[in-house]
């Protein structure tokens, strides 16, 4: 699923509506004509305002103006357009409290490649605004409700790119429980399945306790393929949720690569 496959940014145009027009044939905004459209004079004349606004933005490569239009729901439809441009993230911290622990490492993965910055090394405000700055789509999961919240409240950063939190689309194709859990549900491996967040809170006191190198290696090395197995876990929900929507409905294929 694209972003040019959905109607549902245009004032009137519900899911129900969107799915009429696929029915329809009209399966991009290209096929868009009103004369063949399900929907009545004024829906038609919003579903036209809105195409002719969006093109623009589309070309321009501005997400954000989609986030704004998108219910948030539906934020997974920008993944086939971002893919490549996307920022995964994930940290690691010394507890659950944003409001009194700390963020100890944070890694990003963009453009195939991925960084980490540690606490006390290279984790500051400034590069992790940097890591972020111009990213159209970031990508977590429970992000929302950790992550992002840890970052705002230890580094006063602002992440405002339109943000896909895989943990609730993953609910919507019944993958439930934590992030080891859905992956080796979904097949997706990792070099140490063994670790847990509470391991990663040891591990970080080791080393800033004892001086324990080995211990911060480990710890960089699990959250890395946290954020790095975010791709392939995105992949997999953007197939499927494309494949129980406009796929069900139209048959259009997906355009993100079928590991299988």
């Amino acid at each position: 699923m694209r972003i040019e496959n959905s109607f549902v940014p245009a004032e009137g145009v519900g899911e129900a509506r969107e799915r009429s027009l696929w029915e329809a044939g009209i399966v991009r905004w290209a096929d868009f004509d009103p004369d063949r459209a399900p929907l009545g004079p004024k829906t038609s004349e919003r579903v036209e305002s809105f195409l002719a606004e969006a093109l623009e933005r589309l070309d321009d490569g501005d997400a954000r103006y989609f986030g704004e239009r998108f219910p948030a729901k539906e934020t997974w439809r920008f993944y086939e357009n971002f893919r490549d441009e996307a920022l995964f993230f994930d940290i690691e911290t010394t507890g659950l409290d944003a409001h009194t622990e700390d963020v100890t490492t944070v890694s990003v993965t963009r453009g195939g490649e991925t960084t980490t910055l540690v606490r006390g090394e290279n984790l500051t405000s400034e590069a992790l605004a940097e890591q972020f700055r111009g990213a159209p789509l970031v990508i977590s999961f429970n992000g929302k409700q950790f992550d992002v919240p840890f970052l705002e409240q230890n580094f006063e950063v602002s992440i405002d790119a339109p943000h896909l939190d895989l943990i609730y689309p993953c609910r919507r194709i019944d993958l439930t429980g934590g992030l080891k859990a859905i992956e080796t549900e979904v097949g997706i491996d990792r070099d140490r399945p063994d670790l847990s967040g509470r391991d990663a809170v040891r591990l970080w006191y080791r080393y800033a306790r004892d001086g324990d190198d080995d211990a911060l290696d480990t710890l960089v090395s699990y959250n890395r393929d946290d954020t790095e197995n975010l791709r392939n876990l995105a992949d997999v929900v953007a197939r499927r949720l494309h494949e129980t929507s406009i796929g069900a409905v139209a048959g259009e294929p997906a355009g993100i690569p079928d590991p299988r």
